[in-house]
């Protein structure tokens, strides 16, 4: 009877622990997709004001039709892009080809002066640090999460329900370097 009692209460505890660690992993999940979700409307953003800047430097920098071109496919691609590194690789190509479209706007005093492309550029910058600040958070939600699930005794069972490690947001090779700029 002793014996009985024993078991029952180890089963009980193991399936608590198991509900538990489930939940877990479902909480940790979530998070990381709010997290990602946060990115992504912060990427949607600054592609939310580059159709104006656009607008403004066409108006200014009108034979710059290369420069203005590379930003409005950049843009496009970062749209279709499914899934953090095909975003990172999208966001990175943007980003190189907005950098390469503000050096040609400092060649253009009147651009510079204007109140619109203050604006835009006063919005576009606040935007690239909550992109910053959004992606540093998913990126640590996905260590905690990647972490988690690849700890003993969490690993045991993590994979078998369906949680598989989270890719990181990352910059491409290069990405840290400032583009190259030719007049």
């Amino acid at each position: 009877m002793k014996g009985w009692i024993i078991a029952g209460v180890v089963v009980v505890v193991l399936v608590v622990m198991a509900v538990s660690g489930y939940n877990g992993l479902v909480t940790l999940n979530e998070g990381i997709n709010g997290k990602w979700s946060q990115v992504e409307n912060q990427l949607q953003r600054r592609a939310d004001l580059i159709p104006n800047l656009v607008s403004t430097v066409k108006g200014y920098a009108a034979h710059e039709q290369k420069a203005i071109q590379a930003v409005a496919d950049a843009r496009a691609k970062l749209s279709g892009a499914q899934g953090p590194q095909a975003k990172a690789q999208a966001d990175n190509e943007l980003s190189g080809a907005l950098s390469r479209l503000l050096v040609i706007a400092e060649n253009y005093p009147n651009l510079k002066a204007d109140q619109q492309f203050k604006t835009l550029m006063d919005e576009l910058s606040g935007t690239e640090n909550r992109i910053a600040v959004a992606r540093k958070d998913y990126n640590e939600s996905v260590q905690v999460y990647n972490t988690k699930i690849k700890s003993f005794p969490t690993n045991i069972y993590a994979n078998m329900l369906g949680f598989g490690p989270k890719e990181y947001f990352k910059a491409e090779e290069g990405a840290k370097q400032a583009p190259k700029v030719e007049f």
